[in-house]
C-alpha cells in the first residue's frame, strides 16, 4: 500500500502565501486596468471648449460684439466702453466687473453670474438676464428698455429704481421689462 505524503504546516503556509500573493497581483492589475481605462476617457478641466479668461484684465473699449462668449470669465474685469453688442453671454461670469457706459445691446446674458458688477449708464437695451445672479449690482442710470430680467437675482432697491424708469418689450423673449421686474 502507498501512502500518502502528509500535508506539512510549512506545505500548508506556502500554499496560502501563494494564494494570497495572486490574489494580491490581480487585484492590482485590475486597479491598473481601471486607472488607465479612467485615464482614456477624461477630460482635463483645462481642456474644455469656449472657455476664455479675461480675470482681472483691462478691455476698456473693446469690441466683443456679436461674439460666442458663452461660459467666459471676465471676473474683475475693467471693461468700461466695451461693445458687447449681440453677444451670447450665456452663462458668462462677470463677478467684480466694470461695465460703466458699456454697450450690451441685444446681449445675452442668461444665468450670467454678475454679481458686484457696475452696469452703470450702460445700454442694456433687449439684453436678456433670465435666471442671471445680479446681486450687489449697480444699473444707474443704465438704459434697460426692453431688457428681460426674468427669474434674475437682483437686490430690492435696484428693483426699485429700475421700476421708475422700465419700459419696453424684449423682442426675443416678448416679456415687458416692467413685468420682468415685477413692478408694480
Amino acid at each position: 500500500m502507498k501512502t500518502m505524503p502528509q500535508i506539512t504546516q510549512e506545505n500548508r503556509n506556502s500554499a496560502t502565501l501563494k494564494t494570497i500573493w495572486w490574489r494580491l497581483l490581480s487585484l492590482i492589475l485590475i486597479l491598473a486596468l481601471a486607472c488607465f481605462w479612467v485615464m482614456l476617457s477624461a477630460t482635463p478641466a483645462y481642456a474644455q471648449a469656449n472657455t476664455i479668461n479675461y480675470t482681472k484684465t483691462n478691455l476698456q473699449n473693446r469690441d466683443f460684439s456679436h461674439t460666442d462668449l458663452k461660459g467666459a470669465v471676465f471676473a474683475a474685469a475693467e471693461m468700461k466702453r466695451a461693445n458687447f453688442q449681440g453677444a451670447d453671454l450665456t452663462n458668462a461670469i462677470l463677478t467684480q466687473g466694470i461695465l460703466l457706459e458699456a454697450n450690451l445691446e441685444g446681449a445675452n446674458l442668461t444665468g450670467a453670474l454678475a454679481d458686484q458688477v457696475t452696469f452703470d449708464k450702460a445700454n442694456l437695451k433687449n439684453a436678456i438676464f433670465t435666471e442671471a445672479m445680479l446681486t450687489r449690482t449697480s444699473f444707474f442710470d443704465a438704459d434697460i428698455t426692453g431688457a428681460d430680467f426674468t427669474d434674475a437675482l437682483v437686490d430690492r432697491y435696484e428693483v426699485s429704481q429700475m421700476c421708475d424708469r422700465a419700459t419696453g418689450v424684449n423682442p426675443i423673449t416678448g416679456v415687458s421689462t416692467r413685468e420682468s421686474l415685477g413692478c408694480r
